[in-house]
This record gives structure tokens, C-alpha cells and sequence, in this order.
């Protein structure tokens, strides 16, 4: 019988509900799972209305199908479809040895609409996606109220079976960057795909190796801003995250917030922020190059007053840069991985008594203290988990060129960076990009702000609609 069939795929499970039912001298069965499925909703909208149905034909099915009040109703006639819309919270109602229907009748699993917790929004919205596939598109349309915004759906993971929606400008975004997308998706063949993360590798290119080329975020207003550029939105349930493509370097020097402040005060946080990337990067390469093979740049006090310091260290200047570095990071990772509840108290009061018992034992001079802190503390001023541990990894590269080869060494370090980025590609297009190529509208709008009549144009390697703003 399909009722034992349906049984034995599930292996007995305790949380699958099997009901028989005698309605109008038809024998009906009730199957949904226990945990997924809203009991209140069966009992008061379904069951409620089976106990006064009267038959009329031997169509069953669709006079079933019309009698219960339920806007997502489907017939099923295959073991492999009901099976699937029971994972997904439906109940099913067996009317026969072979076919089914399957009513929605989801439970409630999710934690609601929670605020920004990784992403801090100063002057934004504060609502965040969750978990639940159907609110976070709902955050998104809230804010695009556009025909316009059209959703495509799958399913990936053999197992998993893991929803997942492709949002994109129907009339802003190009199609051959959406079908890319597409087809990437539907090649991955994994039992499970439980996170947005899951789909960052299989999106992302082979040739990436430091720097992120896909944005994940938990904010809907700037997905919202993505798709209004003509990008693509990645939303997948059981994620409150969601992946923004392509995205461009300057991407990660920009927030929400830049577009709700005046484009003066969004120059200024921009370019500091560009600062933070090469101080974070370059300062302690560019600190053991100068005390360790390019002495004569310095001023004489200066080198002195570096040498005084280092007089009872018994380690090189790059040992003692791996050293504050590798704790620093350290202090770090325990200070993201440790409850919440107990604060950050315990990585500061770490931090802090290292760092003077370092000092006073001999071991790290005060100077290389400032240099390391100043380095990372950079690093944190970008939002984007990826792009600081990108920076970490060439902070290191350039520390060992700078050991060896001194100022030579920043200087082929700085080459090598700079030609990974123009390599650098993010769904086929120029990482660089608008400075290389160059495109002169959206100069306009990347370390330094214009306002809102100077950045009218869309970027051309996005969109088929360029113009954001039309002239009045």
C-alpha cells in the first residue's frame, strides 16, 4: 500500500504522523511530519473540513482539492513527490493506492525578523534576513516594489534539497550574467547544501585565491541597492545570508550607510577606509624593511631611537612581527568564538597584559607592538569577513619579501598585488573595475563621492539600463 511505502522511505520515523480517516464511507489517510507541519492549522483547516465533505463523483481528487481552503494544493501521483513534500512541511491526504494531495501546512520554525548584528548600520534600516526563505525575499520586495524583480527558484543538494531563489532586475540586469549564475547552480551535484556558504565555493572562480568576489550579507537594503545596479542576489533557506554577484573591489570600500550621509562626509569615510587597506598591508613589511636592510632612509634619531628599543631583543624584526601577529590573531579568533555573554573583556585584558609582559620580559619592542597593532586594527575596519583575511594573507607574503629583499622586496610585493587584482575576475568581469577598464561615470562614485547628479549612469558591465537617474 502507498501508506507502507511512504513508511518504509521514511524508515519508520517517529515524527512522521500517519492518520486514517473514514469520511463519507472513503477511507483517507492524513501523512505529515510531526515537526515540520503545523498541527493547529491541519486540525482547524483541513480535518474541520473533511468531516462535512460529501462526495459527489469519483473524482476525489479534485473534489477534495476544491473543497479545502488552500491556495498551494497539488495532485501527486509518484512515491518520489510526496516523500519530497513532506520534507518541505505539506500534508498530504492519501485518497487512493496511488495518488495523493499535498496542502501546505508548514510550521512555523524560524526566530523572526531580527536586527543587523555583523553589519552595523548607523543610519540604515535595522531589520536583518533570517533563516526563512520566503521572509527574506519578502524584505527584499518590500523595498523594490517592482514587477520587475523577478525570483527564479531551484532545488540543490540531493539530500538537502535546499531552495534556493536567483533575484535579479528583469529590466536593469543583463541576461547572460543571470544564466551564468543559472548554470552554475544547477551543475552542483552534492548530497547537501545547508548555507549560502556551501555556494560560494561553487560560484566563485578556481583563479580567486585571496581577495572575495562575492559579497554575503544579512542586510535587505543592500541587497536592495545590488539589484537596482543591475546584480544578482543569491537567497537560500536555511541562510540568513544572502550572496550578492558579481562585486568589485571598490565594493568593499563602500557601505549602505554611504548613500544615506552627504557625499562629503562618505569621501572622507572612504578614503580613510582605503588607508586602513594599504596600512594594513604594507606598515609592518614596510617597518622591518627600514630597520633591517634600508637603514640610510631613516633620519639618524629616528634609527636610533628604533635600534634602542630592539637593543634587548634576542628574535629578528620578522620574528617578532609573526609573533604579535599570530597573537593577534589568536585574541581574535577566541574573542568571535567565546559566548557573547562573556563580552570582550577577557581578549582586551589579554591583549593588554601580553603586551606588557612581552615588553618587560625583552622579548618585543614597544615599537613593533604599535606597528603590528596599527596594521591590524586596519584590517578590522572592513566589514567583509573574506577581505580581512585576504589582507592578513599578504600582510605576511610582504613581511617575508620585505625580510629578504627590503624595500625591493615591498616593491616586487606591491607588483604581485597589484597584478592579482587586475587577474582577478568576478563572473567573467574586471575585478578592478571602473578603474580598470576605465570607465568615467563610475569614477564618480568609488573613493570619492559625487552627488547625485554626478552619478546618473549605471556601470555599463552590469546593465543594459544605464541610466539610475533621468534629467528633469
Amino acid at each position: 500500500m502507498l501508506v507502507d511505502e511512504i513508511k518504509k522511505a521514511f524508515g519508520n520515523s517517529t515524527d512522521l504522523i500517519v492518520r486514517p480517516f473514514i469520511i463519507d464511507n472513503r477511507e483517507i489517510t492524513l501523512v505529515m511530519s510531526e515537526v515540520l507541519g503545523s498541527s493547529s492549522y491541519v486540525n482547524d483547516f483541513i480535518l474541520r473540513r473533511l468531516l462535512t465533505i460529501k462526495f459527489q463523483s469519483n473524482d476525489i481528487g479534485s473534489e477534495l482539492l476544491n473543497f479545502i481552503p488552500t491556495n498551494n494544493g497539488k495532485i501527486l501521483n509518484k512515491l518520489s513527490d510526496m516523500t519530497d513534500y513532506i520534507c518541505m512541511g505539506f500534508a498530504l491526504i492519501l485518497f487512493s493506492d496511488t495518488e495523493a494531495i499535498a496542502i501546505e501546512a508548514r510550521a512555523t520554525v524560524d526566530r523572526g525578523i531580527p536586527i543587523v548584528n555583523n553589519e552595523a548600520s548607523i543610519t540604515g534600516s535595522k531589520d536583518a534576513f533570517n533563516e526563512n526563505f520566503n521572509t527574506n525575499i519578502g524584505l527584499i520586495r518590500r523595498r523594490i516594489r517592482d514587477c520587475n524583480l523577478y525570483v527564479d527558484g531551484m532545488f540543490v543538494g540531493r539530500s538537502s534539497k535546499t531552495k534556493i531563489g536567483i533575484l535579479y532586475m528583469n529590466n536593469i540586469a543583463i541576461k547572460k550574467n543571470v544564466d551564468n549564475i543559472k548554470n552554475k547552480l544547477k551543475k552542483i551535484n552534492v548530497d547537501g547544501i545547508l548555507d549560502t556558504g556551501n555556494l560560494k565555493s561553487y560560484l566563485d572562480s578556481k583563479t580567486n585565491f585571496f581577495f572575495p568576489t562575492i559579497t554575503s550579507t544579512e542586510r535587505p537594503d543592500k541587497v536592495a541597492q545590488a539589484l537596482l545596479e543591475g546584480k544578482i542576489a543569491i537567497v537560500s533557506d536555511n541562510s540568513p545570508f544572502v550572496l550578492i554577484t558579481p562585486t568589485f573591489f571598490v565594493d568593499y570600500l563602500h557601505t549602505s550607510d554611504d548613500y544615506y550621509e552627504k557625499a562629503i562626509n562618505t569621501s572622507f569615510i572612504r578614503i580613510i577606509r582605503f588607508l586602513a587597506f594599504i596600512i594594513a598591508i604594507f606598515t609592518p613589511a614596510l617597518y622591518i624593511a627600514l630597520t633591517t636592510h634600508n637603514q640610510d632612509i631613516l633620519p639618524l634619531s629616528l634609527f636610533l631611537n628604533f635600534m634602542e628599543q630592539r637593543d634587548t631583543v634576542p628574535f629578528s624584526a620578522l620574528i617578532e612581527a609573526l609573533f604579535m601577529s599570530i597573537s593577534f590573531e589568536i585574541l581574535r579568533e577566541s574573542d568571535i568564538r567565546k559566548p557573547a555573554s562573556m563580552g570582550t573583556s577577557v581578549s582586551i585584558l589579554g591583549g593588554l597584559i601580553l603586551g606588557d609582559a612581552a615588553v618587560s620580559a625583552g622579548i618585543i619592542s614597544p615599537i613593533m607592538i604599535i606597528v603590528i597593532s596599527i596594521s591590524a586594527i586596519s584590517g578590522l575596519a572592513f566589514s567583509s569577513v573574506e577581505m580581512i583575511y585576504a589582507l592578513r594573507w599578504w600582510r605576511f607574503i610582504l613581511l617575508f619579501l620585505a625580510m629578504f629583499f627590503g624595500l625591493f622586496g615591498i616593491f616586487v610585493g606591491f607588483i604581485i598585488l597589484l597584478a592579482s587584482l587586475v587577474t582577478t575576475s568576478s563572473e567573467s568581469l574586471p575585478y578592478l573595475a571602473p578603474f580598470s577598464p576605465f570607465i568615467k561615470e563610475e569614477i564618480k562614485d568609488t573613493i570619492v563621492k559625487g552627488n547625485h547628479k554626478k552619478t546618473r549612469f549605471r556601470n555599463p558591465l552590469l546593465t543594459k539600463n544605464r541610466v539610475r537617474e533621468k534629467e528633469i
